[in-house]
């Protein structure tokens, strides 16, 4: 049986062991995270097994990492905040993610919400997800490779959506699969401009209301399964 892979368990070592990622969730509280749950799942969560092994010594680093295809693994801050955000004052619920990647955002979902659906459009992402996220058996998270902007209207609706990718303007698809009472957050790229900025939409029984955040930079949302 071949060994496992130098900083590849759950536990870690080194600078991918648990008291690194107690640093990384002391930072993120000093950085403003508040919400105790939220900081409980960042620490539960071993971020090293989602980025290549050469990069796994920056994986508890504040910042984005490649994971190929053009993609990258947001920086944990980010996660952190847009979580935070959506479970202000009440419970996920049902999650739709939007932009699998490499699966640590549906990880941290996973550990907090009933049930969680991620949809990744590159195949061989999606699959590398799975692998990733094989050990940690998290029984209600379900990975679906397909077309993220469409969403997944069969398992609709959601009580939150959450999107690793910025749209170029509103997904009308995902504001259909809001549940009423749900909370949508995504990056939105400004008119105009080459900027983007964080985007809450909440649905209610008169429709829908939108808050302006932070602003932020993601990769492009992009239609289709490749």
């Amino acid at each position: 049986m071949n060994a496992p892979r130098p900083g590849r368990s759950l536990a870690g070592i080194g600078m991918t062991s648990q008291r690194t990622r107690a640093r990384m969730v002391e930072r993120l509280r000093e950085q403003g995270i508040a919400d105790a749950h939220v900081l409980e799942a960042m620490a539960a969560v071993p971020r090293h097994l989602f980025v290549e092994e050469a990069l796994a010594s920056r994986a508890y680093e504040d910042t984005a990492l490649p994971i190929g295809f053009g993609q990258t693994i947001s920086q944990p801050f980010v996660v952190a905040r847009m979580i935070e955000i959506l479970v202000r004052g009440r419970r996920l619920g049902k999650v739709l993610e939007i932009g699998t990647g490499c699966g640590y955002q549906a990880a941290v979902l996973a550990s907090l919400a009933a049930e969680v659906y991620s949809v990744e459009r590159i195949r061989e992402l999606h699959e590398r997800a799975r692998a990733n996220l094989r050990d940690l058996r998290l029984r209600n998270l379900r990975l679906a490779h397909g077309d993220g902007a469409a969403g997944l209207d069969k398992a609709a609706p959601f009580d939150s959506i959450i999107l690793a990718a910025a749209a170029p303007q509103m997904p009308l698809a995902l504001l259909h699969q809001l549940a009423r009472g749900g909370r949508m957050i995504l990056p939105l790229r400004e008119p105009g401009a080459d900027t983007q900025r964080l985007v809450l939409v909440e649905r209610s029984r008169l429709g829908y209301s939108e808050s302006a955040l932070d602003p932020v930079r993601f990769v492009p949302l992009q239609a289709g399964k490749a």
